[in-house]
């Protein structure tokens, strides 16, 4: 246990909100541990959405962190402006991670933890700051499977690579990729954030009868939306949307017009519809809520995903075509005869929270 005030420098990725639901239990566990740590967080994710999972205190630096993917929808990725994205980041590598470890040394960072850039560890490794990655995917695995067509893309992967393989640790949460190139991966149980189910009260504010139900569909912070005002009506069903998709249907809800976090929102559903994805996946089971998802065969992370959701017995494929237009009652209907919720134990993040507790 640190003695001193201690710095904990925390990249997040914006690629999605599955990053900082990964990440935020672990800063929130760690805090019981290590109460005065000071923790500031880099991420272009908005501090409101990060204060809605972070809950204790940190500080903000709006910071791009790493480049993702770049995305036509949720659901595909622009592999020509993403490979042409990531040869522009690497084009002076050696003055963008001097760079980077300059800003971590002015930070006075103690310790570095990256979900799941990989600038941040290597500027770290740089000023030798100790440090470690924590993620269900990694960009390496990511960017070879997208964007390899040249040599100089094959560096540029093993430039990547790189940066994971000499953190301290790459702490892999479960599910996730099998990452069997990285010489210091430790796996970790599932992370979530389990909400409070709070359908009573829902059910009060939208005067909504006993056997209505409810169906979170979310998409999981990736640009883009559901076209949910071109669905049918399905007798005895509301959806909750969020209000940027300006749905107009008379039985959608937007989640913002509720006043409950969106981990008490998903508790308190009788489904959720969305795309393969870490924080929807298990967050879902972690709150026994049965799992309609469209898939994305192309996505690496997706195969393991969808395997670990499928053995806890909760959840549907539904095809895209279904997602657009809206035929979801038989498939919805399905979901709530067969499905079979086992418990699903979230210890991750004390797991992670522990360790870094002892390496800072």
């Amino acid at each position: 246990m640190p003695s001193i005030c201690m710095h904990l420098v925390v990249s997040i990725s914006g690629h999605g909100f599955g990053h900082v639901a990964q990440t935020a239990p672990v800063l929130n566990a760690l805090h019981g541990l290590i109460p005065d740590l000071h923790i500031t967080v880099r991420s272009p994710v908005e501090k409101k959405h990060l204060a809605s999972r972070i809950r204790v205190p940190f500080s903000h630096l709006s910071s791009e962190g790493d480049i993702g993917m770049a995305m036509i929808s949720p659901l595909s990725v622009d592999v020509e402006k993403s490979r042409a994205a990531y040869r522009s980041f690497h084009e002076d590598w050696d003055g963008r991670v001097a760079r980077e470890a300059h800003l971590l040394k002015e930070l006075h960072a103690d310790f570095v933890l990256s979900n799941v850039g990989y600038l941040a560890l290597a500027g770290a490794n740089r000023k030798s700051i100790p440090c470690a990655a924590l993620c269900s995917l990694n960009w390496a695995d990511i960017y070879r499977h997208y964007c390899i067509a040249s040599r100089q893309d094959e560096a540029i992967a093993a430039e990547i690579l790189d940066c994971y393989a000499h953190a301290n640790a790459f702490l892999r949460t479960t599910p996730g990729m099998e990452m069997k190139d990285l010489p210091n991966l430790m796996p970790v149980e599932p992370i979530a954030e389990i909400g409070e189910n709070r359908r009573d009260e829902i059910r009060k504010i939208l005067n909504l009868s006993e056997d209505e139900k409810l169906v979170l569909v979310s998409m999981g912070g990736i640009a883009g939306r559901v076209p949910v005002e071109n669905w049918p009506r399905m007798d005895g069903v509301r959806y909750l949307v969020q209000a940027a998709w300006q749905v107009r249907h008379p039985d959608a809800v937007a989640i913002e017009s509720l006043p409950f976090s969106f981990p008490d929102l998903l508790a308190s559903s009788d489904a959720l519809i969305c795309k393969p994805g870490y924080g929807s996946f298990v967050e879902a089971a972690a709150s026994n809520v049965p799992v309609l998802y469209t898939p994305r065969a192309d996505w690496p992370e997706s195969r393991p995903l969808i395997t670990w959701l499928n053995e806890q017995g909760n959840c549907v494929e539904i095809l895209q075509d279904a997602l657009l237009d809206g035929s979801l009652e038989t498939a919805l209907r399905r979901l709530w005869e067969t499905s079979t919720p086992r418990a699903v134990s979230a210890r991750g993040a004390d797991q992670v929270a522990e360790w870094l507790s002892n390496e800072i």
